[in-house]
């Protein structure tokens, strides 16, 4: 089994990528092609939202861990958003980059509100997604 995820680039605020299926060995390179979306599509704090994801293997953990080290080469960090549905947690070790945790994905965009705009509006985000990502 492999992940499928949905990227939404808010702007003025923090992206979201969201995962489903199981982040394990076979799908870490997917999922670090979903980063390097994330890179070339938006900037500031990415949000990880696992609480669509099945569960993750410890190569799919030491996977989160390096997307946070390559985001903050380019200045953004990697927040985490719920607990995968097998409820292990990201165990930060020395010499892992921050990664701030949230209880849910609410929770997160919360600690990101978008700021006040004047008159004019600000753009509606964009989102992309993997072809077995359900339809909105």
């Amino acid at each position: 089994m492999t992940i499928q995820w949905h990227y939404e680039n808010r702007p003025q605020q923090a992206g979201v990528l969201s995962l489903s299926g199981f982040l394990g060995a076979d799908s870490t390179a997917r999922f670090a092609g979903a980063v390097g979306w994330t890179l070339a599509r938006g900037d500031g704090p990415l949000i990880l939202d696992l609480s669509g994801l099945q569960g993750w293997s410890p190569q799919g953990r030491d996977t989160v861990v390096a997307a946070a080290g390559r985001l903050a080469e380019h200045g953004r960090s990697l927040e985490l958003a719920g607990l995968p549905a097998d409820e292990v947690a990201l165990e930060q070790r020395t010499g892992d980059p921050v990664i701030r945790c949230h209880q849910d994905l609410e929770s997160a965009l919360a600690a990101h509100p978008a700021p006040r705009v004047g008159p004019e509006r600000e753009a509606d985000p964009q989102s992309w997604r993997t072809g077995g990502w359900p339809e909105p």
